[in-house]
């Protein structure tokens, strides 16, 4: 399914090979990572993983997935609400994705510059987004950090 949702052509999209790495990091968070099953088949995924604003400790969202003959009947938006309420009742401090504004601005993340937080990479800066929930705090600024894995992506 992963593959499915992310192919844009005869290459394993890199989405695929960083699931496979961050289901065996130490950075997985499991408590916050699920998928979606309709009729016995799994249609949909999300990943969490731990990041990093300085040393502050917050979630990482995505790679997030939903088959194709899937998309658009409200199982990502599932999975994205699912996860909010989740790690907000965790007491985690932000969420923090690389994705498209126009979408994810509909469950309340913003630009991360508008909560004092850096992206990885400033070409990033239209498309990475932060949620900061109830345990954020304004002291909680600086560079994000993607675990290890996301360094490998290319």
């Amino acid at each position: 399914m992963q593959v499915a949702a992310f192919a844009s052509g005869d290459d394993e999209p890199p989405e695929a090979r960083l699931l496979d790495e961050l289901r065996v990091s130490d950075a997985w968070i499991a408590a916050l990572s699920w998928v979606a099953e309709s009729d016995g088949q799994i249609v949909g995924h999300n990943v969490a993983t731990r990041a990093h604003v300085g040393d502050m400790p917050c979630v990482a969202l995505g790679p997030i997935a939903v088959a194709p003959s899937m998309q658009g009947r409200g199982v990502g938006s599932g999975l994205v609400h699912s996860l909010i309420g989740a790690a907000d009742a965790s007491g985690e401090p932000l969420i923090a994705l690389l994705g498209n504004p126009n979408y994810y601005s509909r469950f309340g993340f913003v630009r991360s510059t508008d909560c004092a937080i850096r992206p990885p990479n400033p070409a990033w800066h239209e498309h990475f987004q932060v949620l900061p929930l109830s345990g954020w705090t304004q002291s909680l600024a600086g560079t994000f950090r993607y675990s290890e894995p996301f360094d490998r992506v290319s």
